[in-house]
C-alpha cells in the first residue's frame, strides 16, 4: 500500500512552510531517519526524516513551492515489494493523515503539534488552480504579478503542466509573457489623493504614490509572523514603562579582570565576556529574587515560573528572532557568554530549533551596540516583561555635592500590566540595578 508523506508541523504554531529542497528523487530508496527533505518555517531551515522505509514512487510538490500547507501531501513512497508506478497512481487515495508516522523533523516531541485537519490528499496531489483555472504555484503567481506578466501566456515545465518558478523567470528574461492588465489608468495611478484612503490594502497603499516609484518585496514568513505577534501584543497586553539609569564602572572592571584570567586553549581564550552576557545574568537573578515578576498571564491563572529563561533579541536578514538561555540564574557568566555567542552563530544561519526559541519567561532587547540611548520594546507574549537596553556612556553625576564622571546606560522595562504592575515593575528594575552596579553579586 502506498505511504503517504505529509508536510510535518514543525513547531506549534505552523501552518505552513516552504519545501526548499528534495534530498531524495524519484525512484531512491530511503530508509527510516533518512533526511529526505528540507523545510523552511518562519525562523529556520530544518530537516525532515522519513520514518518509512520504501522507494521514492512521486514527489507531489516541486522543491521551491512556498505556503505548502501542514499535512498537504507533498510525496509518496512505495512500500518494500509494492509497483513504484502502481503506487505513484494510487498514493493519496485516502486522506492525509496528521504527521505521525509519514514524516518527522528534528524538533522535540512537545513541538509537535498538527495545526488543523487534512485536506484529501487527493486535492493535495494535484497542483492548485488560480481563479483563473491555471495550474501554478504561488511562488510563480507572485514573481509573475511583480513583473507585471500574465502568467496565463506562460507554458508551464511542471507536473500536469504547471507553471513553476522558473518558467517565470525564463518568459521575464525572454520578454516572452503579455502584459498583465492594468489594474487602473496610468494617469489616475499617479494622482495622489489628499487623504490616505482607509485601511491598509495594497490597492489603498499605492494609490498614494506615482505609478513607477516603488517597487514591491513580498513579506517572507518571518515578517509575516512578526508582524502577526507584535500586533497581537499590542492590542492585548497593556504596556506599562519603567526606567532607570545604571553605572557600568564596576562592572566593566569586573569584565575585564575575568576576561583576563580566562584560561587558554589553543592559544585562544575559553571565554570572552560581553556587557550583553552580564545583563542576562543580572536580569535572570533580578527574576529569582523577585519571583511575582517572572510570571506569564493566562485568562484563567498566573503561570509563575521556577526558573528565568531569558530570551535575547538577535537581529537577523529579514527580521528577528529570540534564542532562549535556560535557567539563566544558575549558569557561570562564562556559560552563558558561550551559549549565547553559539546560539546567535546559528540564529543568523536560521538552524536553531523550536525549543531554543520558543517559550522563555523574559527578553533582553539590546540595542546599546547601535548607539541607541534608549526605547521601549514591546512585550512578546508568552513573557510578561521586556528590558530594552541602551548605549553605555560618560555622564557627568553629582556624589556627595562633588561632581564626578561614570559609565552609565539607560534601561527601560515594558511589562504587561495584567501581571506586573507599577511597583512590582519597578522592585524588579532595581535588583536588576542592584546587579550592574555591584557586579560581584552575580558570582557567588
Amino acid at each position: 500500500m502506498p505511504i503517504n508523506i505529509t508536510m510535518p508541523a514543525l513547531s506549534p504554531t505552523m501552518e505552513e512552510g516552504n519545501l526548499a529542497k528534495w534530498l531524495v528523487k524519484e525512484g531512491d530508496t530511503v530508509k527510516s531517519g533518512d533526511v529526505i527533505a528540507e523545510i523552511e518555517t518562519d525562523k529556520a531551515t530544518m530537516e525532515v526524516e522519513a520514518v518509512d522505509e520504501g522507494v521514492v514512487a512521486k514527489l507531489v510538490v516541486p522543491a521551491g513551492t512556498e505556503g505548502v500547507k501542514v499535512n498537504t501531501l507533498i510525496a509518496i513512497l512505495a512500500a518494500d515489494g509494492e509497483d513504484v508506478s502502481a503506487a505513484a497512481a494510487g498514493g493519496g487515495s485516502a486522506k492525509a493523515e496528521a504527521p505521525k508516522a509519514e514524516a518527522r523533523a528534528e524538533a522535540p516531541k512537545e513541538a509537535e503539534k498538527p495545526a488543523a485537519a487534512a485536506a484529501p490528499a487527493a486535492a493535495a496531489s494535484a497542483p492548485a488552480k488560480d481563479s483563473n483555472g491555471l495550474f501554478s504555484s504561488p511562488l510563480a503567481r507572485r514573481i509573475a504579478k511583480d513583473a507585471g506578466i500574465d502568467i496565463k501566456a506562460i507554458t508551464g515545465s511542471g507536473p500536469h503542466g504547471r507553471v513553476v518558478k522558473s518558467d517565470v523567470e525564463k518568459a521575464v528574461a525572454s520578454g516572452g509573457a503579455k502584459p498583465a492588465a492594468a489594474a487602473a489608468p496610468a494617469a489616475a495611478a499617479s494622482a495622489a489623493p489628499a487623504a490616505a484612503p482607509k485601511g491598509t490594502s495594497e490597492e489603498a497603499v499605492l494609490k498614494l504614490f506615482e505609478q513607477g516609484s516603488y517597487e514591491l518585496v513580498p513579506h517572507d514568513g518571518m515578517r509575516k509572523t512578526i508582524a502577526k505577534r507584535l500586533q497581537e501584543s499590542k492590542q492585548t497586553i497593556p504596556h506599562f514603562y519603567v526606567s532607570v539609569d545604571v553605572e557600568l564602572d564596576a562592572l566593566l572592571a569586573l569584565r575585564a579582570q575575568i576576561n583576563d584570567s580566562a584560561p587558554r586553549k589553543d592559544d585562544r581564550p575559553a571565554y570572552k565576556l560581553s556587557v550583553n552576557d552580564m545583563v542576562i545574568k543580572a536580569m535572570a537573578l533580578a527574576l529569582r529574587d523577585v519571583p511575582d515578576a517572572n510570571v506569564s498571564w493566562t485568562d484563567t491563572n498566573m503561570v509563575k515560573h521556577k526558573h528565568a529563561d531569558v530570551g535575547v533579541a538577535v537581529s537577523i536578514p529579514g527580521g528577528l528572532i529570540t534564542p532562549i538561555i535556560r535557567k539563566a540564574e544558575l549558569k557561570s557568566l562564562s556559560a552563558i557568554s558561550n551559549e549565547m555567542k553559539d546560539l546567535g552563530k546559528r540564529a543568523k544561519e536560521r538552524k536553531l530549533k523550536p525549543e531554543e526559541y520558543q517559550g522563555g519567561t523574559t527578553a533582553v532587547s539590546n540595542m546599546g551596540m547601535m548607539g541607541v540611548s534608549n526605547f521601549a520594546a514591546v512585550v512578546n507574549p508568552p513573557h510578561a516583561t521586556i528590558l530594552a537596553v541602551g548605549v553605555g556612556t560618560e555622564r557627568v553625576v553629582v556624589k556627595k555635592g562633588q561632581m564626578v564622571i561614570v559609565n552609565a546606560m539607560t534601561v527601560t522595562l515594558s511589562t504587561d500590566h495584567r501581571c506586573v504592575d507599577g511597583a512590582l515593575g519597578a522592585e524588579l528594575l532595581g535588583a536588576f540595578k542592584r546587579y550592574i552596579e555591584s557586579p560581584m553579586g552575580m558570582l557567588v
